[in-house]
């Protein structure tokens, strides 16, 4: 009686093994499909896939280097800002995404996030949100607000204002100080953007600083107020590209990645 017994114990161990096999090899590419919902926007290479906005070309001064998308310029002061240089990722539009990317700008540097853009307008800014990207602790000591501060009534025009530092929702939502860490002018840091119907987040190295909920009563009564009173069709897509902003200023950007909610 003993022997059969254990027999049979040793056949039910080697029929279970390869089940246990089977089963962990069919988690793997589980895991493989969930790091692949992921899309890569920047290879660290070159500029494939980006252009500028309204054109179909890179404009001048933007390169791929040692892993890194880096717009070559000098400091431009505000007063004397033109841009035009904006970069668009042009191979397709998002509408509820996560996005993360890595960043840098000098001191006196500012730039942008822009989502759910479209062309055909002067300047991304006319109808896309946008994560604000500045050098919040010397900005206003390099430029001067003043002339483009006054016109909001502020008490102090000359200062870099809430709504305009980084990772505010530009002109919209400020970011929540006591959560915010940012890196000084010359260090990257992390941003994490991420929008859907019931929620849009922003983030900051690794702590999230503002949330809101698009198109609501309060949405509605910031987008019809302040900068965007005179801005007809600011917000009015819920689809588009995704833009990095030349704002007069060096800046560099890696680990561009981004997927859909």
């Amino acid at each position: 009686m003993k022997l059969p017994v254990c027999l049979s114990l040793f056949v039910l161990l080697f029929s279970c093994a390869p089940a246990q096999n089977e089963s962990a090899a069919a988690s793997e590419p589980a895991a493989a499909e969930t790091e692949s919902e992921w899309i890569t926007l920047f290879d660290g290479e070159t500029t494939d896939g980006w252009r500028g906005y309204n054109a179909e070309e890179m404009p001048p001064g933007w390169v791929a280097e040692d892993g890194v998308l880096y717009f070559d310029t000098e400091v431009e002061l505000e007063q004397d800002y033109t841009g035009g240089k904006d970069i668009l990722y042009g191979e397709r539009e998002f509408d509820n995404f996560e996005l993360e990317l890595d960043w840098k700008i000098p001191p006196g540097g500012n730039s942008g996030i822009l989502y759910h853009v479209q062309e055909g307008y002067d300047a991304p800014s006319e109808v896309a949100p946008e994560y604000q990207l500045i050098d919040d602790a010397g900005y206003a000591d390099i430029h001067d607000l003043t002339g483009y501060n006054s016109q909001f009534g502020v008490d102090h025009p000359e200062r870099l204002q809430d709504w305009q530092s980084t990772a505010a929702d530009y002109a919209m939502y400020t970011p929540d100080s006591t959560k915010k860490h940012l890196n000084p002018a010359g260090e990257w840091n992390s941003t994490r953007i991420v929008y859907t119907p019931e929620r849009v987040e922003h983030w900051l190295n690794g702590e999230m600083v503002l949330s809101f909920v698009p198109y609501s009563e309060d949405w509605e009564a910031k987008r019809n107020s302040g900068k965007w009173k005179n801005a007809p069709d600011y917000g009015k897509f819920k689809s588009g590209y995704i833009v990095l902003q030349d704002h007069g200023s060096p800046l560099w950007f890696r680990n561009i990645r981004i997927r859909e909610r």
